[in-house]
């Protein structure tokens, strides 16, 4: 049960199951012991706003102070800010956020990043086992920390960034889903004074109003009922729990990922752009005609990683992680992405119109498949297998990025592992409606006929 908390992006399980005491001091010794050896001094420390944030973070501190590294306390802060806490003056070497992401209440985890490098992966998954060395180790409380004010310093930055937008009189609304968000929104508009509405602003990990997911159509409903409300006001704005993601909406669209993504690089000369595997064909047929694009793995991890690997300015994906190098240093982060939304209102870019006149193409949202664990990736295999040996028609080619990205020509179909979630994921996209409906139920069909087969073997 323990294995399943380290994930291939960060640490992440339910608080007071796999969280718990004893494994939360074991993962702070361990990682104390593992940033010494990396020739880190300090660590910053924050966390989001969830219920069970200040317990495990005396936990998770209390292992750092045994190990003897540096602990500095930046409080209840947006994940981004954890990140820029190692750019902000190079005063930091690491930075650890508590976080559960856009997860239910009862999650929470841990967002590493080690000399500006996220730690993830085949390390993570090593790291484990050094953690289980010091599972039955008593660790004994010690809160020992320095303070250290990151929200003001990144207000200040902010602030300074975009000046060009003080006093913009543009109206739009947020929803900060009583996460993170709310510690940082309300003062940056106020600082620029913009004409913005603020929603759910006060940081309660009860999540009082709807689940901190922006991705999932019903939690947009407060903002799409204050846009229908309030005609006058232009665009909506609305952040997972540790507000590392945005989604965008206007009266009439909700941009994915991917649509902010073409838009931003719109603005930006000879753009390098990368797009992950669930991201729209027009993401990649457009941004080629100005700029060079690439098609890389979910993640915000391997997505960073990518970035560094091929000087990219611009990344993003379809669930709204936006990750800006261009003025900016390449980490995902939702409330500097609004900003620069509103850059491009400011800049009189029409969004709806230019979205709207690309080639119209139909795709289905993000389709979850609940299954096991530890079927998720043998399923995906057989999948790809079953493809190769011509299961499909008219197949042009296949993408095995991250899963399995299959090109029909007219469409495309995506299968993919979540790396957060027991869950697999599929996507359709299509030039038609019922070219959509066609490539899900021949791909559907395929899973199913998998999905019988391996479970059968496994009994």
């Amino acid at each position: 049960m323990f294995d399943v908390i380290f994930r291939e992006y960060d640490i992440r399980g339910i608080y007071n199951k796999e969280l718990n005491e004893k494994s939360v001091k074991a993962i702070g010794y361990a990682l104390g012991l593992l940033m010494l050896e990396r020739s880190c001094k300090n660590v910053s420390v924050g966390y989001d706003a969830r219920y069970s944030a200040k317990e495990l973070f005396n936990y998770l501190v209390s292992g750092l102070n045994k190990a003897g590294i540096e602990v500095y306390d930046i409080g209840l802060v947006p994940t981004p800010l954890g990140y820029f806490s190692l750019y902000e003056g190079f005063k930091f070497d690491a930075n650890i956020m508590i976080t559960g992401s856009h997860n239910p209440k009862d999650y929470n985890g841990f967002k590493i990043t080690i000399h500006k490098e996220s730690f993830f992966g085949k390390e993570l998954k090593e790291f484990s086992k050094e953690v289980y060395k010091y599972l039955d180790d008593e660790i004994e409380d010690n809160f020992k920390v320095k303070k250290y004010d990151i929200l003001n310093v990144y207000i200040s930055y902010m602030c300074e960034h975009f000046k060009t937008l003080k006093n913009f009189s543009y109206p739009f609304v947020v929803d900060c889903a009583n996460g993170a968000a709310g510690v940082v929104i309300e003062t940056l508009i106020k600082e620029l004074q913009l004409k913005a509405h603020i929603l759910f602003k006060e940081p309660d990990g009860n999540f009082p109003n709807h689940s901190p997911d922006p991705t999932e159509v019903e939690n947009l409903k407060p903002l799409q009922d204050f846009l229908k409300e309030n005609e006058n006001c232009h665009l909506g704005f609305a952040f997972d729990g540790d507000a590392d993601r945005l989604v965008v909406l206007s009266q009439n669209h909700i941009f994915c990922g991917d649509e902010l993504c073409y838009l931003f690089a719109k603005n930006i000369n000879n753009p390098r752009v990368l797009g992950e595997v669930k991201c729209s064909k027009n993401l990649f047929d457009e941004v080629s005609k100005f700029g060079t694009i690439f098609m890389g793995k979910t993640g915000h991890s391997n997505i960073k990683q990518m970035m560094r690997e091929k000087n990219i300015d611009l990344a993003a994906e379809v669930s709204g992680h936006i990750f800006f190098k261009d003025k900016y240093f390449g980490y995902d982060d939702g409330i500097y992405a609004l900003f620069r939304t509103l850059e491009l209102a400011y800049k009189g870019y029409d969004l709806e119109s230019m979205i709207n006149s690309l080639p119209k193409l139909y795709a289905t949202p993000e389709i979850k498949i609940a299954v096991e664990e530890k079927f998720k990736f043998i399923l995906v295999d057989e999948f790809k297998k079953a493809i190769e040996k011509g299961a499909l028609k008219d197949v042009k080619s296949l993408c095995e990025i991250d899963g399995v990205r299959i090109d029909f020509g007219y469409g495309w179909a995506l299968l993919r592992a979540s790396n957060t979630s027991p869950f697999l994921i599929m996507r359709f996209e299509a030039q038609s409606e019922e070219e959509v409906k066609n490539l899900k139920n021949m791909v559907n069909s395929l899973f199913e006929d998998i999905n019988k087969k391996f479970m059968l073997t496994e009994l």
